[in-house]
Order: C-alpha cells, then sequence, then structure tokens
C-alpha cells in the first residue's frame, strides 16, 4: 500500500498520522516544506521516501514536483488532514485516477456556503446565510437575516476572523476586520450550546462517533482572554440529549458524499430542542481533540484512521469508558511566563484523574491567545462521571492561576 501523505510533520499532530499509516503497513511518501531533519521522530521512522518541496500551498508546483518525482508510479492513496491542503490531496486523486473522495465531494467540506447549500437541499436545518464578497452585499444580507449574525470565512478553519455581530455598527467595524478575507459567509447567530460531532468514517458511514460540548462556545472563548476554554468529550452518547444532534450528523455526511477518512462538525442544541447545523470539515478537530477521543475510549484514533484509509477497516476500541476534559489556559499579563499558582494543589487533589498537562514553565514566552487555543498550554482530565470531569475541569479553569511578566 503506497500512501502519498501530505505535510507528515506539521502541524505537529500530523507525525502521529504517519506514524499510524506505518504501523498499519503502508509505505509512506511525505509531501512537505518542513526540512527533512525537522521533522518529528515518529513521522521520519515511518517515512519511506520524503519529497521536499519549497511551498506546500503552492499546488501547481507541488503537483509538478510531485509527479516528477513519482516518475508514472501512481500511488494507492492520497491523504492530507491538514485543512489547507485536503482540495490539493482531492486534485492530485483526480490528476492521477487514485481512489478516495472527489475534488467537487471535498470542496462541500470545505466551503462553507456551499456545505451549507448542500445540507440544506438534504431537508437539514442550517442557519440562514449568504456568500459576502462586498460591504453593500454584507449589509443587504445583515438586513434580510438580522441581527445578532455571524461572519466567518468562507474558507477558514476554526474560529479565526470569525465575528459576532450584533448591530450596523459593530458590522461595519467587522468588514473592516475581515478586508482582508477574499469572501465570508454572513449567517445566522444559532442561541444554544455547541457540539461537535465527529467520525472515523469508511464508505460515509461511521465506524466511531464521538460528540463533545464546548463550555462556553468557541466563539465566547476567542471574545475573552480571561475566559480558561473547556471542552469535554462525553462518555454516553445514548442519552436523549443528543439523540437528534447525532442523528443530524449521520444524515449531513451522506448529505456530503462522505468518503473514508476523518470528520469534525459542529452543531447547536437551542433551548427549544431543535438542532442546528453549523459546520463540517473532512479532517479530524484540532486543538488535542483526537487526544481526549483516545483517552475516552482507550484507541489510538490515528492509527485507526490510518487503517481506515488504506484498508477500509477499523480494528480500534469503540466502547466508551470515560468523559475527558481539556482546560486550555491563559497567562494574566504580557511576555514571559512568571509564576504558575494552584497546580501544585490542583495536581495533590486531582493528579490521578489528569492524564496529560502541558502548561508552559516558567521562562517561557506566552503564546498568542488570539491565534492558538491551546494559548498557554492545557491540563487535560478524564472520569466516569460527567459531574466529576466537569468539576475537575471546572476547578481548572478557576484555581490555576498563570502570570506573564516582560
Amino acid at each position: 500500500m503506497d500512501v502519498v501523505f501530505l505535510s507528515p510533520g506539521y502541524p505537529p499532530e500530523m507525525a502521529h498520522y504517519t506514524r499510524g499509516l506505518g504501523e498499519v503497513g503502508a509505505r509512506v511518501l511525505g509531501v512537505g516544506d518542513s526540512h527533512p531533519g525537522a521533522l518529528p521522530e515518529p513521522a521520519r521512522a515511518a517515512l519511506h521516501d520524503y519529497l521536499h518541496v519549497p511551498r506546500i500551498m503552492d499546488e501547481a508546483d507541488v503537483e509538478e514536483r510531485l509527479l516528477r518525482h513519482l516518475r508514472g508510479r501512481v500511488p494507492d492513496r492520497i491523504e492530507a488532514l491538514w485543512e489547507p491542503l485536503v482540495l490539493l490531496a482531492a486534485r492530485l486523486r483526480e490528476k492521477l485516477g487514485v481512489p478516495g473522495m472527489s475534488y467537487d465531494t471535498v470542496l462541500g467540506f470545505r466551503d462553507k456556503q456551499l456545505m451549507k447549500e448542500r445540507v440544506a437541499a438534504a431537508g437539514l436545518r442550517v442557519p440562514h446565510s449568504a456568500r459576502v464578497a462586498s460591504g453593500s452585499v454584507a449589509r443587504a444580507t445583515a438586513e434580510r437575516i438580522g441581527f445578532p449574525l455571524i461572519v466567518k470565512p468562507i474558507a477558514g478553519a476554526g474560529s479565526a476572523d470569525t465575528y459576532r455581530v450584533d448591530d450596523a455598527a459593530e458590522l461595519e467595524r467587522v468588514l473592516a476586520l475581515t478586508r482582508h478575507v477574499p469572501e465570508v459567509s454572513v449567517e445566522e447567530f444559532v442561541e444554544g450550546e455547541e457540539f461537535t460531532y465527529d467520525t472515523v468514517s469508511i464508505r460515509g458511514r461511521p465506524a466511531f462517533e464521538n460528540v463533545a460540548q464546548y463550555l462556553p462556545r468557541p466563539l465566547e472563548a476567542r471574545s475573552h482572554q480571561r475566559v480558561s476554554p473547556i471542552v469535554v468529550t462525553i462518555r454516553d452518547l445514548n442519552q436523549p440529549k443528543l439523540h437528534q444532534g447525532i442523528a443530524l450528523g449521520r444524515s449531513v455526511l451522506q448529505a456530503l458524499r462522505m468518503g473514508t477518512g476523518f470528520t469534525h462538525m459542529e452543531w447547536y442544541l437551542k433551548d427549544d430542542g431543535e438542532v442546528v447545523f453549523g459546520e463540517i470539515g473532512s479532517r479530524p478537530g484540532g486543538a488535542h481533540l483526537v487526544d481526549q477521543m483516545n483517552y475516552t475510549c482507550d484507541v489510538d484514533l490515528f492509527r485507526e484512521w490510518a487503517r481506515a484509509v488504506c484498508w477500509e477497516s477499523f480494528e480500534g476500541a469503540t466502547t466508551r469508558l470515560y468523559n475527558c476534559a481539556i482546560v486550555f489556559k491563559r497567562a494574566k499579563g504580557e511576555g514571559r511566563i512568571r509564576e504558575i499558582h494552584g497546580l501544585g494543589s490542583y495536581l495533590e487533589r486531582y493528579g490521578r484523574h489528569v492524564v496529560s498537562e502541558t502548561l508552559l514553565r516558567p521562562g517561557t514566552p506566552r503564546r498568542d491567545w488570539k491565534k492558538t487555543l491551546v494559548s498557554d498550554g492545557f491540563v487535560m482530565v478524564r472520569h466516569p462521571g460527567w459531574d466529576e470531569t466537569l468539576a475537575m475541569a471546572r476547578a481548572a479553569a478557576t484555581d490555576i492561576e498563570m502570570t506573564a511578566a516582560p
């Protein structure tokens, strides 16, 4: 099984997917712009070959160099899990006649407006929205849909360049902030709780399913530095509260003609019980969500994704043993981390439930919390009980404090 994997070393978690491909018997040709010596060890150990390109985002150049490198050979699979490269992988598959999702299918997971149109055409509830490339169209759309609104990039990932807009004056401010974005989606703001629906799917059918809850919603967490965002994978997927959201997720996969691989979807549960589609990507969730899913089931989804795309098989555990919460911390102040308060007492109280702790240590420069959800590190805990998991997560959010200074 010869697999071309785009960007095997960046973002850092891609090294684990590269490792997974090697573990299920694939000969992996990595293609990336990281220097070969800078690749993480799990990626280097799993690669059969590596094509170093100057710019992985230069699609025409990558295609030309890869075809020249292959010298007429046709790989069995071409895969990418980093959002900016999923369309390139699809284009290369079509160029070489390699099995996998077509460019048009993947575009439905990448273009947020097309995505909503295809999901709505299947009779599923989506936010009212429009594709916008000018201020005049944005104003007309706002008048038609009404405030509050969400403005976000058509081809974005995460919550970057995403804003809530409550009135006409704020719309003008956001239009100025997003002037560098070629196209945005202006859409209805759906009030309610926000969840994920994640899968490893084989020919569109979920072999593994996950639901996680955002506390608070990502847009709120991204708007206030004082917030310690929490994401919790939910052990009990059979509870009635989640039934409609999971059914929605399965229907979305069919509406968008999902093939084989990871998906990461967001959806809303309104106070009146209605569920509303948010958006979906044909790739895994970021910010260590896959690690959380692994800890939830004691499974290795890096390897099981690889098994699915190579052999259309899934052999990992799917029994959900734990709720798993991740708490992202943001230091007070600017510059370098000065002190961490409360971590010792927290670990004394909850240490047996802590599965990972990566808080930046004193002397380390702060990260830009607006550019990375991981912020200044995280604490990850798991427990079979929902209330216990949530209590530990909220304690990490409130009782651990980090300070920074120049």
